[in-house]
């Protein structure tokens, strides 16, 4: 009886990348009481969002306590925006690893972890907004449900998911390290949340490369080009998000922040106009071009397309990137 032969996938190519996002997962764990929060409340005399995220440097808005309660409600919006993100990431985390069931599992350790730490990232946002809203006077609006933006998101490719994915989580990398943590005039509490975020996306942030290039490597080119005008369609999505989102900010800014009986009505309006305006080109700023900038993100993208299609996205993008 002849032996059977059978032919096992090659798995050491990536093997050691996995493994090293599990062993620092395992080193910079965290839990949300213990490390985190510690009992501690938001300091409503600091800002939340520094000026290099919140743009409020440049303002309409001259008073430095209303420039201050501004950023408070940017940086309320920026974590509840990350809380809605990760709903999509980690369903198709989950989805991924089903790849990895009967093959390396080493990898699929890896994106267990990945997942299980999104979740608590989820629930750590909406602790966090919990607490803000006790804090802040009635309101304010999220401008859109995690779950509908889940369920359009994941309709579009994989290979498109994982390419808004991972110019996420190496944007939050950015942002920490070169806006939030060089600022000392931040809420404590809030500059905490965003260190120990950090700390676990780093590892998420090369999940997603190895997972992008992985799924990249299975596509056909027509696969691929039908793959960037998803891409280019889930970007248009968030930015819709954003803009419901900025308007939302400014009307409740304009609702919490009373203002002379004498200014005339289309004054007001006007005013509210242009703080909706600003409010976009910092969310724009942070969740699309400080990402899209990201050098990371330029390299592994150039590395997927081809500079048409390259080109077809910056096309796209432009309008944005203003």
């Amino acid at each position: 009886m002849n032996a059977v032969s059978i032919d096992f996938p090659d798995y050491t190519a990536d093997h050691s990348r996995y493994a090293k996002c599990i062993e620092v997962s395992k080193r910079v764990r965290w839990e949300i009481d213990r490390d985190v929060i510690r009992d501690r409340q938001f300091d409503f005399d600091n800002k939340f969002l520094p000026d290099g995220l919140s743009l409020l440097d440049r303002s309409i808005l001259e008073n430095s306590d209303e420039r201050r309660l501004m950023s408070q409600i940017q940086g309320r919006s920026y974590a509840n925006i990350f809380g809605l993100v990760e709903r999509f990431i980690n369903a198709k985390v989950l989805e991924l690893s089903q790849d990895h069931w009967l093959g390396d599992q080493v990898a699929l350790e890896a994106l267990i972890r990945f997942s299980d730490e999104e979740l608590k990232h989820q629930e750590l946002f909406r602790r966090i907004e919990t607490m803000i809203a006790a804090a802040m006077p009635a309101g304010y609006r999220s401008a859109a449900d995690p779950n509908a933006v889940a369920q359009v998101v994941l309709g579009k490719s994989t290979w498109a998911v994982l390419g808004l994915t991972c110019h996420i989580e190496l944007f939050t990398q950015a942002h920490y390290r070169q806006s939030i943590e060089p600022d000392a005039s931040l809420s404590a509490l809030y500059k905490d949340v965003f260190l120990f975020h950090w700390r676990e996306e780093s590892q998420h942030a090369i999940l997603d490369e190895l997972e992008w290039r992985r799924i990249d490597a299975q596509l056909s080119p027509a696969e691929r080009d039908a793959a960037v005008d998803d891409l280019i369609a889930l970007v248009g999505a968030v930015d819709g998000i954003l803009q419901a989102q900025a308007r939302a900010d400014a009307d409740y800014f304009s609702l919490i922040v009373p203002r002379s009986r004498t200014v005339a009505e289309h004054d007001l309006l006007a005013e509210r106009d242009l703080l909706a305006a600003e409010t976009l080109a910092a969310y724009r700023w942070q969740y699309i071009v400080s990402g899209v900038q990201e050098p990371r993100f330029q390299k592994i993208l150039g590395d997927l397309v081809t500079p048409a299609q390259m080109q077809r996205i910056g096309t796209a993008l432009a309008p944005l990137m203003a």
